[in-house]
């Protein structure tokens, strides 16, 4: 087979074109267009090394999708306040690196409503917008709150949470598009059965902090798939180094062959080569 790159892999890099998601390969510097590949043989070879994406030392294992021990347990983009943003601590002095927070987190986010393998509400930085709904594999997505920070992000999607899923079912992504949703109207319950705890955050952070969306409209995404697989089935590159078959697709960062499905962001920094 001719081999089209190696390095360290990271997430495919995705973009919206005409309404359809344009992929690529990441191998360190090297960038490979995915879409061309779809309906083609396609191999891809774990080389049996990681390095970590901070520091470069080779780990055994990836932590926090590319990261190794040490870096995780001290670097603030792996604390606990990335995944549960309302657990947010810099106030309390505590944050890992201040700088790195004022960056990252003091920044604008938006709160949203996405349809991938159902409703579900997300947040992400607002420069992360439309990337963050192509990597979740969202064929809807709809802006419903901009707010200042990330913790305030994340104390919203608490609030709606309790109304709304807040994760994916993977498996139900992977196997068909789903149902369209009226998300302006799943918007509008949400701030009716919501308003009380708005505005209590409105009143904690002030109006300017915490904004409505009402007048964004929502969009939809299709994803490059020839076909869905009747049963899903993952590979492993811990166990067996290999992944191989016909690119049947790609949705979010899965590659969809006829062989199995493979979730490229869950090997960041895994040395893999790449064949056709």
């Amino acid at each position: 087979m001719l081999e089209l790159g190696r390095g360290a892999v990271d997430k495919m890099s995705a973009t919206l074109a005409d309404d359809t998601v344009q992929y690529q390969f990441r191998l360190g510097e090297l960038r490979i267009p995915v879409n061309p590949l779809i309906g083609k043989t396609l191999r891809l070879e774990y080389l049996g090394a990681i390095h970590c994406v901070n520091c470069g030392r080779k780990t055994k294992s990836s932590y926090s999708q590319g990261y190794c021990y040490p870096c995780m347990i001290k670097l603030p983009q792996c604390d606990v306040c990335i995944m549960s943003p309302e657990k947010c601590h810099y106030d309390a002095g505590t944050c890992r690196d201040p700088a790195w927070g004022e960056q990252f987190c003091m920044t604008d986010h938006v709160v949203y409503l996405a349809n991938s393998s159902g409703i579900k509400v997300g947040i992400t930085r607002a420069t992360q917008l439309p990337t963050r709904w192509l990597d979740q594999g969202a064929s809807q997505a709809l802006p419903i709150m901009r707010v200042a920070t990330r913790q305030q992000s994340g104390l919203m999607e608490d609030l709606f949470r309790s109304q709304v899923a807040d994760r994916t079912n993977w498996r139900a992504l992977l196997k068909g598009d789903a149902e369209p949703v009226d998300l302006v109207a799943v918007r509008e319950q949400l701030f009716d059965s919501c308003a009380a705890g708005i505005h209590m955050l409105q009143e904690r952070f002030g109006l300017q902090a915490i904004q409505p969306l009402h007048d964004v409209a929502p969009i939809e995404i299709r994803y490059p798939v020839q076909a869905y697989p009747a049963k899903i089935v993952s590979f492993n590159l811990d166990k067996n180094p290999i992944a191989e078959g016909t690119l049947l697709g790609i949705k979010g960062q899965y590659l969809i062959f006829d062989t199995g499905v493979i979730n490229i962001r869950k090997y960041t920094a895994y040395q893999l080569a790449v064949h056709q």
